[in-house]
C-alpha cells in the first residue's frame, strides 16, 4: 500500500472515529471526565458580567432597592449594597474562572499527551512488523509523517477541541440564558441569526479533507528531502547536487504554501460572513429592542444586559466555529491514522505454524518465480537444492536476481509461484520468527543501530553469555579495534554506525551474525565495498563465521567463489549454470567462464 495515496475515506464517520479512538482514551477517562466537568463552569461563567448588568442598571443606576420574594418571604437589598457587592462578585467569579481555566488546561494537556503516546506506541508496534515490501513502496518521509505527525494532529487536538467546543457551548448557553432572562422575544431573533451563521462551517469541511491529505503528502516529501540530504550528503557533495536539493525543497515549500492558501481563500470568508450575519442580528435587535423599551415591555437595564450578552456571544460562537473547523482537520488525520491500523502485513504465519530448529538435510527451491511488480518476473523457474553444510556461491550479471533469491529464504518476500522447502517442509509452514532466528545475514552495507558496540553485537543474541560475546569478538577480529577505542566495547556509535570505517562496521555486523550461531548463513556482497586491506581482515572473520554452516554467498571475491562447493550462475532471473568452479570452467563458451575471464582472472593473477 502506498501511504501517500490515502483518501481518509472515513473522516466524516464521526461516531466510527470516536469509537476507534475510545480504547486509547479509556485508561484516562476519569481525568477526561473531570476535564469536561471543569470546562462546563469555565464556559458558563462567561455570562456573569452580562447577568449582573441588568440589576446594576435597573437598581444601582436607578437608585432603587431590590425587593424579591422567596417561599412567601419578602427580602430587600438596598441599591447602595448592590453597588458595593456586584463589582466584588464580578471579580470573585473572574478569579474562580481563571483557576478553573488553569486546571482545565493542565488536564487537557496531560490527557492529550497520554492519548497521543498510546496511539504512537500502538502504530509503531504495527510498523516494526510490516513487510519489507511496505518499506520498499513508501518513502521515509511519508512513513514519518503518517506514523508521527498524523497521531499528533489526531490525538493531541481531539480532547482540547472537544473541551473547547464544550466550553464554548456552555458559554453560549449561559449567554443565551441571560438573553432569555432579559427578553425571550429578542432571544429568539438572536439565536436564529446565530444558527444561520453556522452554515459556512458545514460548507467548508470537504475542502479541509482535501487540503489536509495534500499537506500530508507534501510534508512527507519535505521530510524525505531532509533524510536524503542527510544520508546522501557525500553523494550530494561529490556530484554538486546542492542546487538540486535546494530547488526541490523550495518547490515543496511553495506547493505547501499554495495548498494552504487555497483553503484560506475558501475558508477566509467564513469569519467575515459570520460577522456580517451577526451584525444583521444586532441591527434587528437594536431596532426591535428600542420598540420594546418605548412600549414598556422591557427595561433599559434588561436591554443593556441583552445587548451585552449578544455581543459577548459572538466570541464563543466564533470560537465554536473555529473549533468545529479544527475538529474536521483532526477527524481527517484520525481517518488516516486508523487506515494505518487497518493495514495488514501481506506475509503472515499460518495458524498452526511449526517451529524451525535448524537445518537437518537440505533446502530446495522448486520452480520458483518471483515478481516485485505484477507481470515483471525477477526470478524465473529456479530449481536448486542446497545440502546441509554446503556453501553455494551465487554469481551473475548485475540486477539478475541474486539478492532477491537469498531474500526469499528468511521470507522478506514470498515466492509468486513455486515453493521453497526446508527439510522437505514448505517454508510457509514454519513460523517466520523461528526461520529468521536460525539465519545469520551479513549485507554489503550493514546497518548498525545507535547505541554501543556491545548492544549492536548482542542484537544477534540478546541472552548471550559474556563468554559467547568474547568468542564472537575474537572470531570477527574485533579485539584490536575495540582496544583502541576510548570506551572499548561500550563506545557509543553514531547514527547508522558512521563513526566506524566500512571494514569496522562489517566486522561488528559479522560478530552480530556470529553470536547467533545459526545453521544457515547468507552473505550478500559482504566485502564488495571494502578496500583490499579491510577486505582481507573481514574475509578472515567471514571464514570463521561460515565454518560448518550452510552458506549462501553472493560474492565478487575469487577465492570465496572457488572454495564454494558449488556455484550457481543467475543471469536475468534464470539459473543458467550450476556446478563447481572446475566443472563450470570446462563448459565451452559457458557463462561462468565468460564471467571469470572478465572479472576474476585479474584477481587470480594478482594472488600469484
Amino acid at each position: 500500500m502506498k501511504l501517500k495515496d490515502t483518501t481518509a475515506a472515513n473522516s466524516f464517520r464521526y461516531k466510527w472515529l470516536l469509537q476507534r479512538i475510545y480504547p486509547f482514551i479509556k485508561p484516562y477517562m476519569a481525568r477526561v471526565i473531570l476535564g469536561f466537568l471543569v470546562a462546563i463552569p469555565v464556559g458558563a461563567l462567561d455570562g456573569v458580567v452580562a447577568f449582573f448588568l441588568k440589576p446594576y442598571m435597573d437598581y444601582v443606576v436607578g437608585q432603587k432597592d431590590l425587593i424579591f420574594t422567596v417561599f412567601n418571604h419578602t427580602f430587600s437589598i438596598s441599591w447602595s449594597s448592590l453597588a458595593l457587592s456586584i463589582p466584588f462578585l464580578v471579580i470573585l467569579f473572574a478569579v474562580i474562572q481563571g483557576v478553573l481555566r488553569y486546571l482545565n488546561s493542565y488536564l487537557t494537556d496531560w490527557t492529550s499527551q497520554k492519548i497521543t503516546n498510546g496511539v504512537k506506541i500502538a502504530l509503531f508496534n504495527k510498523l516494526v512488523y510490516m513487510d519489507t515490501s511496505f518499506f520498499d513502496e513508501n518513502t521515509s518521509g511519508v512513513i514519518i509523517t503518517r506514523y508521527l505527525t498524523d497521531p499528533d494532529t489526531a490525538s493531541l487536538g481531539i480532547i482540547n477541541n472537544l473541551k473547547s467546543a464544550l466550553t464554548s457551548s456552555f458559554g453560549a448557553a449561559s449567554l443565551i440564558a441571560v438573553m432569555l432572562y432579559s427578553s425571550w422575544r429578542l432571544a429568539i431573533i438572536g439565536v436564529a441569526v446565530l444558527c444561520i451563521a453556522f452554515v459556512p462551517v458545514a460548507i467548508i469541511r470537504k475542502k479541509i479533507k482535501s487540503t489536509s491529505n495534500k499537506n500530508m503528502v507534501i510534508g512527507g516529501n519535505i521530510t524525505t528531502n531532509f533524510n536524503e540530504t542527510y544520508a546522501g550528503n557525500k553523494v550530494m557533495r561529490a556530484y554538486g547536487l546542492e542546487e538540486r536539493q535546494k530547488t526541490l525543497f523550495n518547490k515543496q515549500i511553495h506547493l505547501g504554501f499554495d495548498n494552504n492558501m487555497s483553503l484560506v481563500k475558501r475558508a477566509g470568508w467564513m469569519s467575515p460572513l459570520m460577522y456580517l450575519i451577526a451584525s444583521f442580528g444586532i441591527a434587528i435587535v437594536l431596532g426591535y429592542g428600542t420598540h420594546l423599551i418605548t412600549t414598556g415591555k422591557m427595561t433599559a437595564g434588561g436591554f443593556a444586559s441583552f445587548v451585552t450578552s449578544l455581543l459577548l456571544l459572538y466570541k464563543p460562537i466564533k470560537t465554536l466555529g473555529q473549533t468545529l473547523t479544527g475538529l474536521q482537520t483532526i477527524f481527517v488525520a484520525m481517518g488516516r491514522v486508523f487506515e494505518l491500523f487497518d493495514i495488514k502485513p501481506e506475509l503472515t504465519n499460518k495458524p498452526n505454524a511449526i517451529t524451525f530448529n535448524g537445518l537437518n538435510n537440505s533446502i530446495e527451491f522448486k520452480n520458483v518465480n518471483f515478481e516485485y511488480v505484477e507481470n515483471h518476473r525477477v526470478l524465473k523457474n529456479i530449481n536448486l537444492k542446497i545440502n546441509k553444510n554446503e556453501t553455494l556461491a551465487i554469481v551473475g550479471n548485475s540486477g539478475g536476481g541474486k539478492s532477491t533469491l537469498v531474500n526469499l529464504l528468511p521470507r522478506f518476500y514470498d515466492v509468486t509461484t513455486g515453493s521453497i522447502t526446508i527439510d522437505g517442509i514448505d517454508l510457509k509452514d514454519y513460523s517466520m520468527n523461528s526461520i529468521r532466528q536460525n539465519i545469520s545475514m551479513v549485507f554489503q552495507d550493514n546497518f548498525l543501530f545507535s547505541g554501543t558496540i556491545r548492544e549492536n553485537i548482542l542484537m544477534g543474541k540478546p541472552d548471550a553469555t559474556e563468554e559467547e560475546l568474547q568468542n564472537a569478538i575474537q572470531s570477527a577480529h574485533l579485539e584490536e579495534m575495540i582496544a583502541e577505542l576510548p570506551d572499548g566495547i561500550e563506545t557509543l556509535l553514531g547514527e547508522r554506525g558512521l563513526t566506524l570505517s566500512g571494514g569496522q562496521r562489517q566486522r561488528v555486523a559479522i560478530a552480530r551474525a556470529m553470536i547467533r550461531n545459526s545453521s544457515i548463513v547468507i552473505l550478500d556482497e559482504a566485502t564488495s565495498a571494502l578496500d583490499n586491506k579491510s577486505e582481507a581482515v573481514v574475509q578472515k572473520a567471514l571464514d570463521n563465521l561460515i565454518k560448518n554452516k550452510t552458506v549462501f554467498v553472493i560474492a565478487h571475491r575469487l577465492s570465496t567463489i572457488k572454495n564454494a562447493n558449488r556455484i550457481a550462475v543467475i543471469n536475468d532471473g534464470e539459473l543458467v549454470e550450476l556446478g563447481s568452479h572446475d566443472e563450470l570452467m570446462s563448459i565451452p563458451n559457458g557463462q561462468y567462464k565468460a564471467l571469470y575471464d572478465m572479472q576474476f582472472k585479474k584477481q587470480e593473477a594478482v594472488s600469484y
